[in-house]
C-alpha cells in the first residue's frame, strides 16, 4: 500500500527524526541531495524541494538552472544509525522542471520511462544485480585485509565483521538481502539483493553502496566498487539478473523448450547481444572499467551465451523443477560503478527491441573461450566488448536504441562527460611510462 503525507509525518514522530535527506542521482550514478529540517517537511511534501541544478553533472545549464525535487513517499526510510547524535530519515526524490513536468536529465525518470514501455506490454521487469566491491586499510592505497578466496568461510576478521554489519544494516532500513560470501579476489566481499521491481531495485542499489561505504568509514576502513582497484586479481561486477513477468508468470520460461527459454526469453537475450555493445558505455563507463573486461578473470569481454560457461557474457542459470518463477537471464559484464537508473533502463530497452523484431538467438558457446585460439574464436564468429572507453563512446554515438533509452539530453551528456574523461586519461603519465622509458629514452 503506498503511503501517504500523513504516514510519513507520524513515521518521523514515531521514530524521533530530526532531519530528512532529500536524494536524487546525477547522470554518472552518484547520489546527491540535501537534507531539510522539521519545520519544512510538510511544505516539502506537498510542494517539492527547489535546488539549483547548474552544478549537478549531465542536469542543466546555468541559465535553465532551477529544478524541483519531489520526493517519492514510498521510498521514506529510517537510518539504521544515529548521525551526529539525531535520527536521520531519507526519501529519493524524482526530478521535475518548476512547471512540474518531468525533467529530461534525471536517471530515475529515465528509467520510469522505459519502464512504462514494458508497462504497456502488460510485462513488469525484475532485476537481481549481485554487487562485488573491495574493503581496503585506507583509501589511498589498495592494502587488502585478508588473503581469503571464493566463498572462504574460515575465523571472522574485520571484512567479515564489516560484511555482516552491512547486511543487517540492510536489512534493518527494509532492502531485503539474499546472501552474502567472500569473493574470489583478496578482501573482496558480495552482497546478493533479493530480487525486486528494477526502479525499486535502482534505489535499492544507491542506499547498499552507500551502507557498504559507511559502515566501513565508521570503522576506519575504506570500501570501494571500482572495477578494478587490484592489479593481477579479479575486478569487481555487477552481474544483473533479469526476468519480465506477465501478472504472476514468468514469460521467460516455457517447459520442455531448450534450455526451457520461451521465445521472448531468447529474443530478449539476442537484443542484449546485439546491443551490448552500444550499451557497455552505460554499464561499464569508467575509464577503469575497462582494466577489467579482460581475458583470464572472470569478466566476460566475448559476446556470447551459454548455461555452464562462465566466460560468457550471458548465463541463462540452470531450472530447477518448480522453480519457474526464478527463470532468468544473468548478463555479467556490468559493474558496480555504473548508474544503475540508466544500466537498467538500457538492458531492458535492448531486450524489448529483440522481441519487438524477433532476434535471432545464435547457438549456445559452452567451451571456455578464454582457452580458444584466435582462429577458434572467429570461427564460431564471437565478437567481443569494447576493450577501452574510447571504443565504448564511439559504439554508443552511433546507436539509435540508446539514444532512445536514454533520451536526447542524457545520451548526449553522458558521452561529452566520457570525451573529457577519456581525454584527461589520455594526456595523463603513468607510473607505468615513467618506470618503462624514462630510463632506455
Amino acid at each position: 500500500m503506498a503511503l501517504t503525507q500523513e504516514d510519513i509525518l507520524r513515521k518521523i514522530k514515531d521514530n524521533g527524526v530530526k532531519y530528512i535527506r532529500l536524494w536524487f542521482t546525477d547522470i554518472l550514478g552518484q547520489l546527491k541531495g540535501m537534507s531539510i529540517t522539521l519545520s519544512e517537511i510538510e511544505n516539502v511534501l506537498e510542494g517539492g524541494q527547489g535546488f539549483d541544478g547548474s552544478s549537478i553533472e549531465g542536469f542543466v545549464r546555468i541559465e535553465e538552472s532551477d529544478l524541483m525535487a519531489w520526493p517519492d513517499l514510498d521510498t521514506f526510510r529510517v537510518f539504521p544509525w544515529d548521525l551526529g547524535g539525531e535520527k536521520v530519515a531519507m526519501m529519493f526524490c524524482d526530478i521535475k522542471n518548476p512547471d512540474g513536468t518531468p525533467y529530461d536529465g534525471d536517471p530515475r525518470y529515465c528509467l520510469r520511462r522505459n519502464l512504462q514501455a514494458a508497462k504497456e506490454r502488460e510485462l513488469t521487469f525484475y532485476v537481481g544485480p549481485e554487487l562485488e566491491y573491495f574493503y581496503f586499510k585506507n583509501s589511498s592505497t589498495p592494502e587488502t585485509m585478508d588473503s581469503g578466496g571464493y566463498f572462504d568461510f574460515s575465523t571472522v576478521d574485520d571484512g567479515v565483521r564489516l560484511r555482516k554489519k552491512a547486511v543487517n544494516f540492510l536489512e534493518q532500513i527494509g532492502v531485503p538481502v539474499e546472501c552474502s560470501h567472500h569473493e574470489v579476489a583478496p578482501s573482496q566481499h558480495e552482497i546478493d539483493l533479493q530480487y525486486q521491481d528494477a526502479l525499486r531495485m535502482a534505489d535499492y542499489v544507491q542506499i547498499y553502496r552507500l551502507i557498504i561505504k559507511e559502515v566501513a568509514q565508521h570503522s576506519g576502513f575504506y570500501a570501494t566498487f571500482m572495477p578494478k582497484p587490484l592489479f593481477g586479481q579479479n575486478g569487481n561486477g555487477m552481474h544483473v539478473h533479469q526476468s519480465l513477468f506477465k501478472g504472476d508468470k514468468n514469460i521467460f520460461f516455457a517447459p520442455g523448450n531448450d534450455y526451457n527459454l520461451s521465445d521472448d526469453a531468447k529474443h530478449y537475450a539476442a537484443g542484449l547481444l546485439k546491443h551490448v555493445k552500444e550499451f557497455t558505455l552505460v554499464t561499464n563507463q569508467w575509464v577503469n572499467s575497462y582494466k577489467r573486461l579482460v581475458p583470464g578473470y572472470e569478466a566476460p569481454c566475448y559476446i556470447s551465451w551459454g548455461r555452464r560457461n562462465r566466460s560468457s557474457l550471458i548465463r541463462v542459470p540452470m531450472y530447477r523443477v518448480g522453480k519457474e518463477k526464478a527463470m532468468r537471464i544473468e548478463l555479467r559484464s556490468p559493474d558496480p560503478a555504473c548508474n544503475p537508473y540508466l544500466a537498467f533502463s538500457v538492458m531492458l530497452a535492448a531486450g524489448l527491441k529483440g522481441m519487438d523484431e524477433k532476434y535471432k538467438l545464435a547457438p549456445p558457446i559452452e567451451e571456455n573461450i578464454f582457452h580458444m585460439n584466435s582462429s577458434k574464436i572467429k570461427k564460431n564468429r564471437i565478437d567481443v566488448l569494447p576493450n577501452s572507453l574510447e571504443n565504448a563512446f564511439r559504439e554508443a554515438e552511433k546507436s539509435k536504441m540508446l539514444k532512445e533509452a536514454l533520451g536526447e539530453h542524457i545520451f548526449t551528456s553522458l558521452i561529452a562527460n566520457k570525451r573529457v574523461e577519456w581525454d584527461q586519461y589520455r594526456m595523463h603519465i603513468s607510473r607505468y611510462e615513467l618506470d618503462k622509458y624514462l630510463p632506455m629514452l
